[in-house]
């Protein structure tokens, strides 16, 4: 075969990292290369670029499977629509389609039938075969972390993460997503030190800054955290995670009872007032503010204005984790009307529904909306009932272990108030195992042991607390 004619055969079409692309026009595969990278440095728009793409090149079948398997991590009811047209005009060419891109189109298509799961294992086959489609990674461990599929997070970049290295475009990424999967199943020093490699070669890399603050958040190193996120925030701060990167720092400040800083964080970095309504934003926006709530601080009028922007979307019962959140603002600003709406829809749901996240409702979302419900009314010892059996399942509704940890500090909280002292020093004591830098988790301490008439170890705890602070 002559030289032209071989550079006309669609599988000699490739992306920089060698991955197979069937559209014969190296324009457009730099310009899906572009979103991707958007996509995984949260710079930019990427819908934005690949629609630029796609107007030039309409026939290019990886750039609409870019587009529904991007919009598929939005987790959104809105955007579903977009995401099923994006679908319907990669199948319109999937008579074109490689093996690579057919995989990916499957994948969709499973998540759209809602069968996220299914998703996730037809992403995988594609990675098996294609090692270096740093789409199909991102997709996987992004819906892992949705899932709350702990050991996926880190397994999916282990199987492939000895065939990269630092001559691959890209590998900052990989870094980033290995050392996320392996602080989620706390091997911290190792996420911590792959981390800051990524870091390393690319210093604007939020999802690595994302892992270290993890790190400091889990480990209880919480001045270091504040100057870690601090000293870099000119680098993250302008990015589109920079939002949950100052949730992050505000959890730091909260722990260390800094509650000024914590509200000058979300009123200068996380009040929804002004902002479009993504969701990932005002989960953040809600989880700070209940946390807040939940050390006696007063948040004034910031629920009115963040149920304003939840309440449309009190009846999605498309992800568990954003019906929660939601739960969250309804409860908090007593709009018992949305409240209703949003327990009415779940339950009619889990009547009809059959999708991955019918578990995530059932076994942790409605429980956990419930329990919200006896928190606010002050039915604490209902709120114990609900959550104690579920303390260990709360992986199943997707999120990091920070962000999940709202359930098990709310019902801590709940035992005190509901004056079941030695509950709540049992759960006390498991904060302080695996924090013990935490001036709320002595508090805790301190509280359960007065409520038992300890008070020689209560003032104990409270002494290491103030220790702490004083440190």
């Amino acid at each position: 075969m002559a030289q032209s004619e071989a550079l006309k055969t669609p599988l000699s079409y490739k992306d920089i990292r060698g991955v197979p692309v069937s559209y014969p026009d190296n324009d457009a595969i730099d310009g899906l290369e572009r979103a991707v990278i958007m996509s995984l440095s949260f710079r930019g728009d990427a819908i934005a670029e690949i629609n630029k793409v796609l107007k030039e090149h309409p026939d290019f079948i990886m750039g609409w499977l870019f587009k529904a398997g991007w919009l598929t991590q939005a987790m959104e009811t809105r955007i579903y629509p977009l995401m099923v047209k994006s679908l319907d005009e990669a199948e319109k060419r999937i008579g074109s389609a490689n093996e690579r891109e057919r995989g990916h189109f499957e994948a969709v298509k499973a998540w759209v039938a809602g069968d996220f799961y299914g998703a996730v294992q037809k992403w995988e086959a594609v990675l098996t075969l294609y090692p270096m489609d740093l789409l199909a990674l991102e997709l996987i461990h992004y819906t892992m972390v949705l899932l709350g599929d702990v050991p996926g997070q880190r397994d999916v970049v282990a199987r492939v993460f000895n065939l990269w290295d630092e001559s691959i475009p890209g590998y900052e990424f990989v870094l980033g997503f290995y050392s996320f999967g392996l602080e989620e199943n706390r091997d911290f020093s190792r996420a911590e030190e792959l981390a800051r490699q990524a870091l390393a070669i690319r210093p604007d890399n939020p999802y690595a800054v994302h892992t270290v603050s993890h790190v400091m958040e889990m480990r209880g190193r919480q001045a270091g955290g504040i100057r870690f996120m601090k000293e870099r925030s000119a680098l993250w701060g302008t990015s589109n995670f920079a939002n949950h990167l100052w949730w992050h720092t505000g959890l730091y400040h909260l722990d260390l009872e800094q509650y000024d800083e914590v509200y000058s964080i979300f009123d200068t970095h996380l009040d929804s007032r002004n902002k479009d309504g993504h969701r990932y934003e005002e989960l953040d926006a809600a989880a700070l503010l209940w946390r807040m709530n939940l050390v006696g601080q007063d948040s004034g009028d910031r629920w009115t204005h963040l149920a304003n922007k939840w309440e449309p979307a009190a009846q999605d019962t498309l992800y568990a984790f954003n019906d929660v959140h939601a739960m969250l603002t309804f409860v908090s600003d007593d709009r018992k009307d949305a409240q209703a709406a949003l327990l009415s829809a779940n339950e009619r749901y889990l009547e009809n529904a059959s999708d991955a996240n019918t578990a995530m409702t059932r076994e942790i979302g409605l429980p956990f909306c419930l329990a919200m419900q006896d928190f606010k009314n002050e039915n604490y010892a209902a709120c114990v009932d609900r959550l104690l059996p579920v303390r260990y399942m709360t992986h199943r509704l997707g999120g990091s272990f920070a962000q999940r940890d709202i359930i098990g500090w709310t019902l801590l909280e709940a035992a005190l108030r509901a004056k079941q002292f030695d509950l709540a020093l049992a759960l006390a004591n498991e904060r302080t195992g695996t924090k013990d830098t935490s001036v709320q988790n002595w508090r805790a301490v301190a509280r359960a042991f007065k409520g038992l008439n300890d008070h020689g170890n209560a003032d104990r705890a409270t002494a290491r607390a103030q220790a702490l602070i004083a440190a």
